[in-house]
């Protein structure tokens, strides 16, 4: 549908190249996507919380994965998590069994995700973590951080990448709520930015 303006010029309807974007939230998701861990396993934690921009803000439309090492800090190395159904065609999502420690989560529209897997062991010297990669409107490039689980403080404080971050250490630290429930918000910008990592 063609617009016109107050002049007289007419326009064209926008095209995707005109919106701001890119929207990662619309395509990438996948049924249970979020739930890492086998179904039912008891040593299930959920890792949550919100995705801000630099004004505090949340997004939802911002897509957040997460891998990690198994409990013994081991990398699994099954099959991936969208599984072909040889008889569709399509997407059936994980199989509720193995662990393939590797997940994605979208937000929501108040900006929430949140991911149930298993607790990862440490492994090459660090203190147990997760790898995060952050995809969001208005980032042409994606973000890399981790997020480091409390329990082990002497672990935490051997760490070499904490021990670099120095006073910001904190954004890369979940807070434990109980339960085995964690709570970490990746803030974009602003104060208390997320420290985030350049691969080279």
């Amino acid at each position: 549908m063609t617009t016109t303006d107050t002049n007289g010029t007419e326009h064209p309807p926008p095209t995707p190249s005109h919106t701001v974007g890119p929207f990662y939230g619309y395509a990438l998701p996948f049924c249970g996507g979020e739930d890492v861990a086998p179904l039912g396993h008891p040593d299930t934690v959920t890792v949550h919380g919100h995705v801000l921009d630099g004004e505090g803000r949340p997004l939802p439309d911002a897509l957040v994965e997460l891998w990690g090492a198994r409990p013994d800090g081991t990398v699994p190395r099954v099959d991936g998590s969208m599984r072909r159904d040889p008889a569709t065609g399509g997407h059936p999502g994980r199989n509720g069994v193995e662990f393939t420690g590797w997940g994605r989560s979208r937000t929501d529209t108040d900006g929430h995700w949140y991911a149930r897997t298993l607790r990862p062991g440490a492994r090459g010297g660090s203190a147990p973590y997760l790898s995060v990669c952050v995809f969001a409107r208005g980032l042409l490039v994606h973000l890399f951080t981790r997020i480091y689980l409390p329990g082990d403080e002497a672990a935490l404080a051997a760490d070499p990448l904490l021990g670099r971050v120095g006073d910001r250490r904190d954004t890369l630290i979940a807070r434990d709520e109980g339960g085995g429930t964690y709570r970490f918000d990746i803030r974009l910008q602003g104060e208390a930015e997320t420290v985030f990592l350049e691969y080279r």
